[in-house]
């Protein structure tokens, strides 16, 4: 068992990060000055405490351990710390408001409920491929977060109630010029994984290609994410079907890798 103390104290930091966003949104202020340093500093010393929670669970003499719930933990430590980096230089402050509480509970799920797997680390390949494959997932969900704030703010605005919270979001143009950069970055690196996955697949796993549920769904992903971004080039996509589209490319990522965890893990009892 982790350490219950400091299990706690990474829970509260990001709850209190997560709430005190919140009580700035609800109030219609913009997080700057010395507010925005406390709230920076109240998440990286959750990101802190979170990756020496991580270093205890996901390292062992048989090798790395991905089993449901710290993988889970580890995608949302990730998240959040591209979360902290981004929102120093640009305005993605209340990403936080779901992104901290959900670390939070990734954090309390994997203290209640710690399972080991370990996958030996046989390469540098296998190692690069775990590190591009978790940014991808990481960068591609910070994208379905503004998403979902995308199309809270453009549905408060289309029902001509654009007070409060709405004066704390930055302008719709960069809400959505944040999300395709976002994007972008994330599905080049899934690219990445998907390549390095086919074709280096038994010289980083130790057996040739299966095209099992989890690469399904992730050439599924791949292909929503490059109709969305050729949807953007081409046709100007932006709004309401941009943010379904991003949403729908996670949606898919999720399933192929968590979903079918937990149905190889806690119902069928075997190694996802």
């Amino acid at each position: 068992m982790m350490n219950p103390t400091m299990n706690f104290f990474a829970l509260a930091l990001y709850l209190s990060v997560g709430g005190l966003l919140v009580l700035r949104l609800a109030r219609g202020e913009v997080v700057t000055g010395i507010v925005k340093i406390g709230i920076l500093t109240l998440g990286f010393g959750a990101v802190v405490l979170h990756a020496a929670l991580l270093y205890t669970s996901l390292w062992h003499p048989g090798g790395l351990n991905l089993a449901l719930t710290p993988a889970f933990s580890l995608v949302a430590w990730v998240i959040a710390v591209l979360y902290l980096i981004t929102t120093i230089s640009r305005p993605v402050d209340n990403l936080g408001i779901l992104i901290m509480p959900m670390a939070g509970l990734m954090v309390l799920l994997e203290w209640l409920w710690p399972e080991k797997i370990s996958i030996p680390l046989t390469s540098g390949l296998q190692a690069v491929h775990i590190v591009v494959s978790i940014l991808a997932y990481s960068l591609l969900s910070l994208a379905a977060v503004q998403s979902l704030m995308l199309l809270l703010q453009e549905r408060h605005l289309r029902g001509k109630h654009p007070g409060g919270f709405i004066h704390a979001l930055p302008p719709m143009q960069t809400m959505e010029s944040l999300m395709f950069q976002m994007i972008g970055f994330g599905f080049a690196l899934l690219t990445l994984t998907l390549i390095s996955g086919a074709f280096f697949s038994d010289r980083i796993f130790g057996i040739p290609l299966k095209f099992t549920h989890h690469m399904v769904f992730a050439v599924l992903a791949w292909l929503v994410y490059a109709v969305l971004l050729i949807g953007r080039w081409r046709l100007g996509w932006r709004g309401r079907i941009a943010a379904h589209w991003t949403l729908g490319g996670i949606v898919l990522l999720i399933l192929g890798y968590f979903g079918s965890k937990f149905v190889l893990e806690i119902l069928l009892k075997r190694p996802g």
